[in-house]
């Protein structure tokens, strides 16, 4: 067994001792408390210009041989002003309960639901015939955490069960998926705060469980946080994921599967990503500033798998994660003049790689060996940068430049400006190609490539905030997307940079929602 293994394994059996702790402490506990809460969000979104049902943006024939990825050159957006646009509305609702106990010992459980409007209305308008809702989605077990503080007297905090984590401002590890959307991770996390300015959280969370051999997925972090200085907090942390699911690309009968396995085909290795990065913030003198730079590496052969030159083939098994990302914000406060005017800088920044070019001679090669391309992997991210390009956390291989400016226009109202310029890192070669009229034709040759454009197009957004009372906030929000030749043409930026953003043309884009917030 290799030490990793043993690890894991050492993991797993301090996670069966914690639980049978927790639940005998818990049973001496006298309950003091119950308190009841929860939250309510109402959202409204409509995409105009962007998505269309998926379809081939660059015919396959024109791309043979060249190891493009999941979908190949297939794309939910259009870039143009034909069809319908895109419109949805959804709830979120939390509600919690929380029991104290005696001994420094606290239960907590919350319920949620999540849904889209129209999803579960009972009646036929046509007919009038009513049946039951389809609520095979609707309530869901949030969080369900048993917490004990002052273990053995010692400065440690330990909660086991279902939970929210969010690790700084969320930039890589967030408790939600977009701004309604909730997410928990079955998790064990262990705080130390040996010193009033510094903490160290270590956590281990089963993402995906399979119930024979190893093939589950797993995350580990390690977290710690010092803020020994007013004007500066400092974190520094290290992730790991491990996926050891079985993957295959092929499945042939026994005297193929024995050619495979002499030969080493078709065989990936147990996704390890590692994530070391560190994080900077503070303020200053009406200065407030904020760093996060991560970097990536380990196997990355599952996502390698997903680059066959055609169906049928074998992946990239030697796929490495060797990727940069970097958030970094500059603003000032200028908190003697009216309305409190803070502009700021920020840029973003998360590495790419695209390596779906081909040779002359690998065109002509029936058994070269594709290359894999690897972009810095956002894993549990929320931050979006990019709302009309639909960021969600899962945008990769780009870089963003934006320009912005806040006032507080009242102590209830709270406005946003800001202005982008967004580029693809690394971007995709498409075939040659010429226009006759509205038409398109491509290279037969697919190793025949001009340069793709990094230009995925401007920005501009606003937002205004009315903070109704301590509980109750409204948000309007928009977006206006000048659309480059990079996002138009078609980049691969979507889905960790996996995915194809390739339209039927170069329209102008947009994107408004509204929401509301009710705490309680």
């Amino acid at each position: 067994m290799s030490s990793k293994a043993r690890w894991i394994k050492g993991m797993g059996l301090w996670l069966s001792v914690a639980m049978p702790l927790l639940m005998v402490t818990s049973a001496f506990a006298e309950l003091q408390q119950v308190s009841v809460g929860g939250e309510l969000r109402i959202r409204g979104r409509q995409y105009f210009n962007t998505f269309s049902p998926r379809g081939e943006r660059i015919d396959p024939q024109y791309t043979g041989w060249r190891p493009l990825g999941p979908k190949g050159t297939t794309s939910v957006f259009k870039w143009d002003g034909r069809g319908t646009d895109w419109t949805r509305y959804e709830t979120s609702v939390l509600l919690n309960v929380k029991a104290d106990f005696t001994d420094n010992v606290t239960a907590f459980i919350e319920l949620y639901d999540w849904h889209i409007w129209g999803e579960d209305f009972r009646s036929n308008y046509l007919t009038g015939e009513d049946r039951r809702a389809d609520s095979s989605d609707d309530v869901e077990i949030e969080q369900a955490y048993v917490e004990m503080r002052q273990i053995f007297g010692a400065p440690l905090k330990l909660r086991v069960g279902r939970q929210a984590i969010k690790l700084g401002k969320g930039w890589l590890v967030d408790d939600m998926l977009t701004p309604s959307q909730y997410s928990s991770y079955d998790a064990i996390r262990l705080t130390w705060t040996p010193a009033d300015d510094l903490s160290i959280d270590a956590i281990m969370s089963k993402l995906n469980e399979q119930q024979i051999g190893d093939e589950d997925t797993d995350f580990y972090a390690l977290y710690g946080t010092w803020t020994g200085i007013p004007e500066l907090t400092v974190s520094a942390y290290w992730f790991f994921l491990r996926s050891a699911q079985h993957v295959e690309t092929t499945k042939l009968g026994a005297p193929g599967e024995w050619a495979e396995s002499l030969f080493g085909w078709d065989s990936y290795d147990p996704t390890r990503l590692h994530t070391v990065g560190t994080y900077l913030f503070g303020k200053s003198n009406g200065f407030d500033y904020s760093l996060e730079l991560a970097y990536q590496f380990g196997d990355a052969s599952h996502v390698g798998s997903y680059f066959k030159p055609v169906t049928g083939a074998y992946g990239d098994p030697g796929a490495n994660y060797d990727n940069w990302g970097l958030e970094a914000i500059l603003g000032y406060t200028f908190s003697d003049v009216k309305w409190q005017p803070r502009p700021y800088v920020m840029a973003s920044w998360y590495d790419g790689k695209d390596n779906r070019d081909i040779t002359f001679w690998e065109w002509l090669n029936p058994f070269y060996r594709p290359e894999a391309s690897i972009s810095f992997n956002r894993l549990f991210s929320s931050t979006n940068a990019f709302p009309t390009i639909n960021d969600n956390g899962w945008l990769s291989n780009v870089i963003q430049v934006q320009l912005g400016l806040e006032l507080q226009v009242t102590e209830k109202v709270r406005t946003h400006v800001h202005v982008a310029k967004d580029w693809v890192d690394d971007p995709f070669d498409p075939p040659v190609s010429f226009e006759i009229g509205d038409r398109r034709f491509y290279s037969p040759f697919s190793f025949w490539t001009e340069k793709g454009s990094r230009d995925l197009g401007w920005e501009a957004a606003a937002w205004v905030k009315y903070q109704y009372s301590a509980d109750l906030w409204f948000l309007l929000y928009g977006n206006y997307l000048w659309t480059g030749e990079g996002l138009a043409k078609g980049a691969f930026i979507q889905y960790n940079g996996t995915e194809f953003s390739g339209g039927t043309d170069d329209n102008d884009a947009g994107y408004l929602f509204w929401m509301a917030v009710l705490k309680f």
